[in-house]
């Protein structure tokens, strides 16, 4: 087990480049299934979650060249479908919540799968129930068997289907997607999650062969084609990492550039920091966050409290209110924080109190943070990384802080940022990874 040392109080200086998108490669890389004609992907992260995941793919079979680290080459044409069955594909799968993306071209293409109880962040309740009823309606029939942990998914015949999705669940849309792919007869997608990485694997499954038109809104129609071939696919920047350089950069008063930030698809991410206050200058695919000494937090036209909520896209990722909430600790004003879709993803501001931060958790879904005004820094403590992002959003606040902090299981942030550690250095940061 490591964790980070980490010595605050630095300003820090520089250009950093966000990673491939992790959301994006989770389900772009289980996309291979669906060919046995070789899928060139690039711009891969390389973290614990996606590196499991080619892991897994590996161990099914599927051959796996890695000519550069952010590079594979896949070719599914031998894939051995009993391991999906074993206990160490159980074991495997079961830490890791995007195994899951794995069923749809399973189905698609083998007619069987089998999906493991959810692993990954501790995070809350997350369903699978858009994902299993989407299959039900294609076609498919699915049993959970207690005994072996597995839902069992069989599919003699996929068929084209109207489809109403009770949550616009990205995963699920993804997964739908891919096994009405390759079913008999038209498929419509009504309520669809539309986020830049559907997109994304929708044109890249164009690419190979399919048929979807509606990309990037929330009606998608598939036409069903019998056989999908390769393609070259190359990720986004990583939305999220781009949101945490954005946070860090305010709360520690630095000045730096996120170069090739994929501005075009950060959809109002831009917007929200800057209702903290925190200015922006947007160069070409650039984004300069210059030092600042203050950053006010936003009202409303009335006059009352800014808040600040997750929603489906084009609204804003939930993935970044940790961030958010963290970078309002320091500024003028208050927020209130309305994270709606996990119940249990706020559970780490304790530490952030514990820290100095003036911050009232209402329930498990809001917190009213009153900003700091930097009339007083946070102070370094011992803590211990919930979950992926409430990790960052915690290495934020150690490295604004004065004094030592030591973050604790970092294996949740591995899971979701590369070499951030490394990274961060680079730009003046005191952290070392310790053992």
């Amino acid at each position: 087990m490591y964790s980070f040392e980490v010595r605050g109080g630095k300003k820090l200086s520089g250009d950093i480049t966000p990673q491939g998108a992790k959301n994006e490669a989770l389900q772009i890389i289980s996309a291979v299934l669906l060919t046995p004609e070789k899928v060139i992907v690039s711009n891969i992260p390389d973290i614990i979650d996606v590196n499991l995941l080619i892991e897994l793919l590996g161990e099914m079979n599927v051959k796996v060249e890695r000519p550069q680290r952010d590079t594979c080459i896949f070719q599914a044409d031998a894939v051995n479908i009993d391991y999906l069955h074993s206990e160490a594909y159980k074991k495997k799968s079961g830490r890791l919540r995007g195994s899951v993306m794995l069923a749809g071209p399973l189905l698609a293409r083998y007619r069987r799968a089998f999906i493991p109880k959810p692993g990954g962040d501790k995070i809350g309740r997350r369903r699978l129930d858009t994902h299993i009823i989407g299959f039900e309606k294609l076609g498919a029939s699915f049993t959970y068997h207690e005994e072996d942990g597995f839902f069992h998914l069989e599919a003699p015949h996929l068929k084209g289907t109207n489809l109403l999705l009770d949550e616009p669940s990205v995963t699920g849309t993804a997964n739908i997607v891919m096994a009405a792919s390759m079913a008999v007869g038209t498929t419509t997608i009504y309520n669809a999650a539309c986020e830049p990485y559907i997109q994304q694997l929708c044109r890249m499954l164009n690419r190979m062969g399919a048929k979807i038109s509606g990309i990037g809104s929330n009606l998608l129609t598939i036409e069903g084609v019998t056989y999908l071939g390769g393609t070259e696919h190359r990720m986004l920047p990583d939305m999220i990492e781009v949101g945490s350089f954005i946070g860090l950069a305010a709360m520690t008063q630095s000045d730096i550039t996120i170069r090739n930030a994929g501005v075009e698809h950060l959809g109002i991410i831009p917007e929200k920091f800057r209702q903290l206050g925190i200015q922006l200058n947007i160069n070409g695919d650039d984004i300069h966050i210059p030092s600042q000494e203050k950053y006010e937090i936003q009202t409303f036209l009335d006059g009352s409290v800014m808040t600040i909520y997750d929603h489906p896209w084009p609204g804003f990722t939930p993935d970044l209110l940790s961030i958010v909430l963290v970078t309002a600790i320091q500024a003028s004003g208050s927020v209130l924080i309305h994270q709606k879709m996990f119940e249990s993803r706020l559970f780490f501001v304790d530490k952030l109190i514990d820290m100095g931060a003036r911050i009232v958790l209402c329930d498990p879904h809001r917190a009213v943070v009153i900003g700091l005004e930097r009339e007083q820094s946070l102070r370094g403590i011992t803590m211990s990384s919930p979950d992926i992002r409430a990790g960052v959003a915690l290495l934020i606040a150690a490295l604004s802080a004065e004094g030592k902090s030591v973050i604790q299981n970092i294996e949740q942030i591995d899971r979701g940022y590369q070499d951030i550690d490394g990274r961060l250095r680079a730009l003046g940061a005191d952290i070392t990874r310790i053992q």
